[in-house]
């Protein structure tokens, strides 16, 4: 079971993913220097619901199959890109690069 402090970790930077732009859960813990996929899918299971945890994929782009595609709704909402008809985030176009983005940019 990770460490609160790593459970903290792993929600400040899910709630650092901008509208339109998404991260893999190796991505994630890649930012942090920390763990693995396994890891922070455990933490967004178990305290995921605060965070916009729909902007958290699997590495080949499919959103979380849980709430009756509620992920789903709430990305293309927010613009993110999909590859149609496959219905995965366009990871290329769509994955974030750690940077702030600012309202000049259309996202907070």
């Amino acid at each position: 079971m990770p460490t609160e402090e790593y459970v903290e970790r792993v929600l400040s930077v899910v709630e650092s993913i901008p509208p339109g732009a998404v991260l893999a859960y190796g991505d994630v813990a890649e930012y942090l220097g920390d763990g693995g996929p396994r890891q922070v899918g455990w933490v967004m299971s178990h305290y995921g619901g605060s965070v916009p945890w729909w902007r958290v994929v699997r590495a080949d782009g499919r959103p979380a199959d849980c709430h009756a595609g509620e992920a789903v709704r709430r990305l293309r909402a927010e613009g993110t890109p999909f590859r149609e008809p496959s219905g995965r985030v366009d990871m290329p176009a769509a994955r974030w690069d750690g940077a702030p983005r600012t309202l000049a940019q259309g996202l907070s």
